[in-house]
């Protein structure tokens, strides 16, 4: 079996196993977000804590044992957009909102029935596809072009700085996930959150172990979800005339791992929108989603988690970015409410 083969079929192993968590936990930044603002019940945002320390402590390791090169990660790039990171995570952050979840949860949400995620999806890939290759593309280039930022450093440096900060910010999530009231009730969460983590480091494990070879290396990647979205939609298209990738592979897996999961748990249920209105909403969503995730280089996943690790510090921008925009929605959904019950 070639090294192209093994990273693809890994790829459905890890995409099935993102898919059955997923259905099982509810694993959602989305949700983590909106229970921590709300201030209601609920693991979420705890859960996505462990997963990112178990991601960053996980990478770190593989990039000491030398079974993993980050720097040919797509993080790593010498230059970013100062101007498209954020612009695009503010879109994505604000699309996640209103579409209800991001891309990876409409992915295990249309698994287990939800037809409204499948209208997100339709519109995240295609938008994402519009911002990378198609009309919209020669304007994002032009932009990224015009903005790009060099710095003397692209990420926290190798050596003791890096040991320290993978320490540090290792110890204040699980110090955050693992409060009391958080150990006692939220534990299929936090454990959810530990098999996410360790999915983000089996995928730079898969492509940058696997995939290694002197001729032909597969690009080195781990979870992300908007381009291989629309990725997997240009491959169901084109397949005769077009080859797999690792990406779509993942995305094939959340997808037969949450059937999966929620057939035998007798969770499968057929799911439509309530009103036109609320179906343009998730379609808006999903557009943002798309345009922002490849304005961003990624999503709440793609860069929340897999970009972290990397710690770059245009990840460190997109990801708070994602965060910024969802709050600004948050915001303005919380403001249309009220005038409306008023």
């Amino acid at each position: 079996m070639s090294n192209v083969e093994l990273v693809l079929w890994a790829g459905l192993a890890i995409g099935m196993a993102f898919g059955v968590t997923g259905q099982i936990t509810g694993f959602c930044l989305h949700r983590g977000l909106q229970e921590q603002w709300g201030q209601s019940k609920g693991y979420k945002l705890q859960a996505f804590a462990v997963a990112l320390a178990v991601a960053l402590l996980g990478t770190h390791l593989m990039v000491l044992a030398g079974w993993v090169d980050i720097g040919r990660s797509l993080y790593m790039a010498p230059a970013f957009s100062w101007l498209l990171l954020p612009l695009g995570g503010l879109m994505f952050g604000y699309g996640m909102v209103l579409s209800n979840g991001c891309g990876a949860r409409a992915l295990v949400l249309l698994g287990q029935g939800n037809l409204r995620s499948f209208m997100v999806l339709i519109s995240l890939g295609i938008a994402a596809y519009m911002a990378l290759t198609g009309i919209i593309a020669p304007l994002r280039a032009l932009l990224s072009e015009s903005s790009l930022l060099s710095p003397s450093g692209i990420a926290v440096p190798d050596g003791m700085p890096r040991h320290v900060v993978v320490a540090l910010l290792t110890l204040v999530l699980l110090v955050f996930a693992f409060r009391r009231e958080s150990w006692k009730y939220g534990r299929i969460d936090l454990a959810g959150g530990a098999v996410i983590g360790g999915l983000v480091v089996s995928g730079w494990w898969a492509t940058g172990k696997l995939g290694a070879d002197d001729f032909d290396p597969v690009p080195l990647a781990s979870l992300t979800f908007v381009a291989p979205i629309g990725e997997t939609i240009h491959y169901a298209m084109i397949a005769t005339g077009a080859s797999l990738s690792f990406g779509v592979a993942i995305v094939l897996g959340v997808l037969a791992g949450s059937a999966l999961s929620s057939a035998l748990r007798g969770q499968y249920r057929l799911q439509g929108f309530e009103s036109p209105r609320q179906m343009l909403r998730y379609l808006s969503g999903g557009a943002l989603m798309g345009i922002g995730g490849a304005l961003a280089l990624g999503c709440s996943i793609g860069q929340g988690l897999t970009g972290l690790t990397t710690l770059a510090y245009g990840s460190m921008i997109a990801s708070a970015a994602i965060v910024a925009g969802a709050w600004l929605a948050t915001l303005r959904a919380a403001h249309h409410s009220t005038s409306f019950q008023a």
